[in-house]
């Protein structure tokens, strides 16, 4: 990756975004990633869910809706990428938002530098549709867990992990990605039948 294409250029593109007004529509986030940007447009979400943002009454259910419509986009192989009026206008307070970004830059710049072609047949078909179904599945659970502690944020990592590994092209990423979603999957399971798999 270079230039742009890494978080903490899409972090700076936010920013830049926040930074004209007390509040930031959605629409205008997108418009500054880029209208044909689907990977960087399903992180942005994921990274908020990950944030302190994540403790904003409704927010996580806002990212999981974004999250599953671009992703059942990029599953429909779309060449441009849309999302519903109402939904583009949806507003956060910039300074949030601004707040928001800046904590995400150390970890982001950190997972820039450790980017390598790793395990490529991860992030290529058929492979890479089950990464894009697992992105939807996460997004779609999101409104439903709203008020689970944490798990939100848990889902959001998922998403970011294996969005990440699409844009760097590094599998290791979406490996982590299968192996959170793998665990939590287990977690769960335990939990409903009281302590056994």
């Amino acid at each position: 990756m270079d230039g742009d294409e890494t978080i903490t250029g899409l972090m700076g593109r936010i920013q830049a975004v926040a930074e004209q007004g007390e509040r930031t529509r959605l629409r205008d986030v997108i418009d500054a990633l880029g209208r044909d940007s689907f990977i960087p447009q399903l992180m942005i979400p994921a990274l908020a869910v990950v944030s302190p943002l994540s403790g904003v009454p409704l927010f996580s259910s806002l990212c999981g809706i974004t999250i599953a419509l671009v992703s059942a986009q990029m599953l429909a192989q779309r060449q441009r990428i849309w999302l519903p009026r109402w939904l583009l206008e949806k507003e956060i307070d910039s300074e949030r938002l601004l707040s928001a970004a800046a904590r995400m830059k150390r970890p982001a710049g950190w997972l820039d530098r450790i980017t390598r072609n790793r395990l490529r047949v991860l992030v290529w078909p058929p492979v890479l549709w089950i990464a894009q179904a697992l992105c939807l599945a996460c997004g779609l659970m999101m409104p439903f867990l709203e008020l689970v502690p944490f798990t939100s944020s848990i889902l959001g990592a998922v998403v970011l992990l294996l969005s990440f590994g699409m844009l760097a092209r590094d599998g290791l990423f979406t490996l982590l990605g299968f192996v959170v979603i793998g665990g939590l999957g287990i977690g769960v399971t335990m939990f409903v039948n009281g302590g056994t798999v």
